[in-house]
């Protein structure tokens, strides 16, 4: 299965860089993985609802038509390690071949967005800045493909 992590922003903070690089490459020996960071189009006298609709449009022309999707988003459900990796298990037995994860910018997604997804997660209930999003969910993918070989990664 392939995954395409989209998230809005520039690059990788150089501080976390080099972890997010880290959990990429473990990742690679379970998935085919993408990371496609998207820049829209924002200028300084935008509002909020511009700003979203803006970052949805070029999230939304960025998503494989055939594509699962899932929405990382603060009011979406919550999962623990064991239940990620059941979810991921669930999508490669049925035969998903693409996977397409959303990092949303900092005000949030359109609704175009919300209803294209097929499954909406939460992290936490906590907020994160979204460059350790990247970080969070690259090593909880790593983490839930070691639990599904049966490795030792995840301590349960």
């Amino acid at each position: 299965m392939k995954i395409t992590l989209l998230a809005i922003g520039k690059k990788h903070d150089p501080k976390l860089q080099t972890a997010i690089e880290d959990y990429s490459k473990r990742l690679s020996h379970y998935c085919t993985l993408e990371w496609r960071l998207l820049e829209a189009k924002i200028t300084a006298s935008m509002s909020s609802s511009q700003i979203i609709a803006q970052e949805s449009a070029t999230i939304l022309s960025t998503i494989p038509e055939q594509s699962t999707v899932i929405l990382l988003d603060e009011t979406g459900n919550l999962l623990g390690s064991i239940q990620l990796a059941s979810k991921l298990q669930t999508y490669m037995s049925n035969g998903t071949k693409q996977l397409t994860i959303i990092i949303g910018g900092a005000f949030g997604v359109s609704d175009q967005i919300k209803q294209r997804a097929d499954f909406t997660w939460s992290l936490s209930k906590l907020v994160f800045p979204h460059q350790l999003v990247r970080l969070i969910l690259v090593e909880q993918l790593y983490r839930a493909h070691t639990i599904l070989a049966g490795e030792k990664y995840h301590h349960i």
